[in-house]
């Protein structure tokens, strides 16, 4: 039997982190973008609205489906140069992980872990990221798939799709509770 060497050696199981699910109002949600809540139709464009960001390209907006994963975040994501619109299309309520934008100009740059904050997004609700705010989700219980509308721009998730691996990074997970 070999001696493990460090490229080969088994990596350290990450530290899972609790952090606690907050209810989203537009104030704690702030540093990270904006909240839009249902509204009668009619009501004229005003600051509760979301200021979008769709400059640099095509928007795209679509429905995405994706499986229940758990509410584990184990990676972070950022678009530095579009916002991001995010909405349950079947009116369930939903969880997300953000982080504010930092340091847009550094690809490299990463979140501080001590700004995660997680939010239950109700299923009526939709919420706007700014560019660059850190965001893990949408993130709901294991199991069954859930549809989610998306508006970002047509090549995001080509071009300005920024990732950091926090169990690589830092050590850790985060099991929101």
């Amino acid at each position: 039997m070999s001696a493990a060497t460090p490229e080969n050696a088994p990596a350290t199981a990450p530290i899972v982190r609790p952090l606690a699910i907050e209810d989203l109002t537009p104030e704690a949600f702030e540093a990270f973008g904006t909240v839009i809540p249902p509204m009668e139709d009619g009501v004229e464009f005003g600051a509760q609205d979301a200021a979008l960001d769709l400059t640099q390209g095509t928007p795209r907006f679509y429905t995405m489906r994706i499986p229940g994963r758990g509410l584990v975040c184990k990676q972070i994501t950022r678009h530095r140069h579009v916002t991001q619109t995010l909405a349950s299309a079947g009116g369930h309520d939903w969880v997300m992980a953000v982080a504010p934008p930092r340091d847009l100009d550094d690809p490299d740059a990463a979140p501080v872990l001590e700004e995660i904050r997680a939010f239950r997004i109700p299923g009526d609700t939709a919420v706007m990221l700014l560019a660059g705010a850190w965001h893990a989700g949408p993130l709901f219980e294991a199991g069954a798939e859930r549809s989610f509308f998306n508006l970002e721009l047509a090549d995001t998730n080509i071009v300005d799709h920024h990732t950091v691996k926090l169990t690589e990074r830092y050590g850790v997970m985060l099991e929101l509770v």
